[in-house]
């Protein structure tokens, strides 16, 4: 048995870059102040990590009401973003996670260090089918390990399986080395020995799993 599980933005839709817009804007509009988006310098690379470490750099307090006005505000602007232009997956994505359901011997869960709320909204603008897919997200927690071992947990009724996740980023990649997952990265912001363009050769995608 496999679980694989996919990280979102960047890996399954091509959001990365709109997405880290709507959030410095957000967090901007609310709070009066810009957060530096070189989002690699964060100890936990997900939207609640990230403004936690802001919060404490700025000395900003009431950060549940604040965060909640953040995410309010961020949420408002991806709908807005995608009703005027749908989101664009990753070539062949939706066709590879169908491929992926249609195997007896293949749970598939997604973990992602955006909020639920606009994991949802994205993906579905996409046109990926999430139905029974669990999801964890920065809602469930502000560490990517974490929000990994939760998705996994929501997979997984059984003894641990083989692991494979699928990501985008350099954060993606520690995680998988701390938990020993194996890690194949999609599209090309680092360098990977095992690594797609995108998932249109669901063959070799399929070999990195050991389908």
């Amino acid at each position: 048995m496999h679980h694989v599980m996919f990280d979102i933005d960047g890996t399954l839709i091509e959001s990365y870059d709109f997405d880290s817009e709507c959030f410095n804007e957000a967090v901007k509009e609310v709070t009066g102040f810009d957060i530096d988006t070189n989002w690699a310098r964060y100890k936990h690379v997900t939207d609640a990590g990230i403004l936690n470490e802001f919060f404490n750099e700025k000395n900003i307090k009431n950060t549940n009401t604040v965060t909640e006005n953040i995410k309010n505000v961020f949420l408002t602007k991806i709908q807005t973003r995608v009703d005027e232009k749908p989101i664009r997956e990753i070539t062949g994505a939706s066709t590879f996670i169908a491929n992926l359901k249609e195997l007896d011997d293949v749970v598939i869960s997604f973990a992602t260090g955006g909020w639920y709320e606009s994991a949802v909204l994205k993906l579905k603008s996409a046109g990926i089918d999430i139905s029974d897919i669990p999801i964890a997200s920065s809602n469930d927690h502000y560490s990517r390990i974490e929000i990994m071992k939760i998705a996994e947990k929501r997979a997984v009724k059984e003894v641990r399986l083989s692991f494979t996740y699928f990501g985008d980023g350099s954060w993606d990649l520690k995680a998988c080395k701390e938990l020993g997952v194996n890690f194949v990265l999609v599209g090309d912001k680092l360098e990977h020995h095992q690594s797609i363009k995108n998932f249109e050769k669901k063959n070799e995608a399929f070999a990195y799993i050991g389908l």
